[in-house]
This record gives C-alpha cells, structure tokens and sequence, in this order.
C-alpha cells in the first residue's frame, strides 16, 4: 500500500546568525522614492500646454497690468516721449470718471440679463429635447448646433438685417413701419440681448441634456405617476440633481457675456449714439485705440480681469463645495 504524498513548503533559506533574510525595499533612485517619481508624470505631460499658456496668457497679462501704471499714449508708441511711470494714476483717472460706472453698470446689468435668459432657453429646450421624438429633436439639435458655430460677426449682421427699419422682416410682421431699434438705448441692447442668446443657448441646451439623460427615469416616472407637474419636477428632483451641471453653465455664461464685444461693437456701430451702449470691452477699445489713451484701457483690462478671477474662484470654490458633498 502506497501512502499519499504531501507537500512541503521548504522555508526560505535561513542567512547567518540562523535569521531568515527579509524582503528587501526597492530601490531609490536619485529622484527620490517611486511615489515621488510618479508624481512628476502628471506634470511632464503637461508641461507643453503649461509652456504654451504661458506665452499666450502670462506675457500679455503682465504688459497689460505693466502699461496699465505708465502714462502710454500715442506719443510713446511714436517714440516721441518717453514713458513715464503714473503709479495708479491712471486707475484714479479711471475711478473719477463717472463714465466709467455707467458703462460697469450697463454690463453687469446686460450679462445679468443675457445670462438669466440663456439659461431659461437652454433649459426649457433641454427639456423638451426629452419630450419630442427623433427626427424633431434631431433637427433641433442641428439647427442650434448651425447657430453655435456661426461666427459672431456674420451673425450680429443677419440680426441687424432683420431688425433693420427698412427692409427688415421683424417691423413688417410686427407693423412697426420705420421704427429704428438701434436709436433707442433699451431697445438696442435688446436687440443685442437676441444675438448673443441666439450663440449662447446651444451650449446650454446640450450640456443640460446630457445631464438630465443620466437621471434615472424611474424617478421621474415616479414623480409623475404621483401627479407631479411637470414644473414641480422640474423644481425639486431635476434642478437640485443638476446643480453641477447648472453652476457649470451659469458661470461660463457669466463669463461670456460680460466680455461680450463683437456683437455690441457690429450691431450697434461702436457703442451706440453718444455711447449709450457701451459696455466695458467696447469702452476698454474706444480708450485704447480710438482715443490712444492705451494706459486706460490697459487699466479697464486690468479691472475686467480681476472681475472674472473673481467669478472663476467662486466658481472653483462651488465645485470644490459639490465635491465634497459627493
């Protein structure tokens, strides 16, 4: 009779001293240990776009904010003067001016107003997009897709056209005979306000969609099956479920259309009669280069940048909020 074998497991080879050798460390390399090491790959994959960024944003940000403390007028692009350094002279001139608050409040107020509606448009078609079949949501999607990626120049044209008093199709359904929307202040900037939300909603719209086509529809289901309207779905189980997505959208239309320049300076030829509608990029040009005061403008720059940093730590700080709370 054979009996079974068994395996042994033969213990590792004892060293000297009858100790069994331990599991040696890996080995660190001049760079430090391998944690170390792959926490520099991150960087070095970025660091040709870090490169780029930095010609394209840094040098420009810091000629902006150097020209923005010399006195930099026409005579010193001619070499006729030297430059001469104003300290914040020039942000006093700004700040004195009264001009200068008009022109800050019409912004605020028209961002305010062009964001407010690009997100009620965005939204409401967003969700209708969940509502409709293929073929209709196909051709929406299309046709505000053609409006994204028209340019802002040929676009701000077009409105002009149907706006215009004499051969624009607006005044004739409408019954407004001669009536000219670019003489009267509100009216001009609603005009604008048409053109930048025709851009603006798209962007919106598609990233709303996105988002609320990963809600679980059970939920919405749900909800309806309770009698929930569709306003009140809306309200309580899709808004607070996009919230990213919403703060996302919210603050780079923000950003957006407080910088708006093309279609204010095309469809309103420069600011408007006697300036009425300037806003701070239009203003910013007009101080720049129209009158050659360059260091004004360079400090309007200088004020229009520290704004948006501060609605982009805002931002961060909202996501980094939401983050947590995930």
């Amino acid at each position: 009779m054979t009996t079974p074998t068994t395996s042994l497991k033969v213990p590792p080879a004892a060293g000297k001293g009858g100790r069994t050798p331990a599991a040696r460390p890996p080995r660190r390399g001049r760079s430090g240990s391998p944690a170390n090491r792959s926490g520099w790959t991150p960087w070095l994959y970025l660091l040709p776009a870090l490169v780029l960024l930095a010609g394209l944003l840094v040098y420009p940000i810091y000629q902006l904010g150097l020209i923005s403390f010399l006195e930099y007028t026409q005579a010193q692009v001619s070499g006729g003067e030297p430059t001469t350094f104003q300290g914040f002279g020039n942000y006093t001139t700004l700040f004195n001016d009264s001009q200068f608050w008009q022109v800050l409040l019409a912004t605020v107020v028209f961002a305010a107003a062009c964001v407010v509606s690009t997100l009620i448009v965005g939204c409401a078609l967003a969700v209708l997009l969940t509502r409709v079949r293929a073929v209709p949501r196909l051709a929406l999607m299309m046709a505000a897709l053609g409006a994204w990626a028209t340019p802002a120049i040929t676009g701000s044209t077009v409105w002009v056209f149907l706006f215009d008093p004499d051969f624009g199709p607006v005044n004739k359904m409408l019954g407004l005979g001669d009536f000219s929307w670019m003489y009267g202040r509100y009216s001009a900037f609603a005009v604008v306000l048409f053109a930048v939300l025709w851009c603006s909603f798209p962007f919106v719209m598609v990233t709303v969609y996105a988002g609320i086509r990963a809600i679980p529809t059970e939920v919405l289901e749900a909800a309806s099956l309770d009698g929930a309207s569709q306003w009140r779905i809306w309200r309580t189980i899709m808004a607070p479920m996009l919230k990213p997505i919403l703060i996302v959208v919210t603050i780079q239309s923000i950003i957006w259309d407080f910088k708006v320049f093309t279609q204010i300076y095309v469809m309103t030829n420069g600011g408007g009669i006697a300036g009425q509608n300037l806003v701070l990029n239009v203003y910013a040009y007009q101080k720049a280069f129209a009158s050659s005061q360059y260091s004004l403008g360079s400090a309007i720059g200088v004020v229009m940048l520290v704004i948006l940093l501060a609605v982009t730590l805002v931002y961060l700080r909202l996501m980094r909020r939401q983050g947590e709370e995930l």
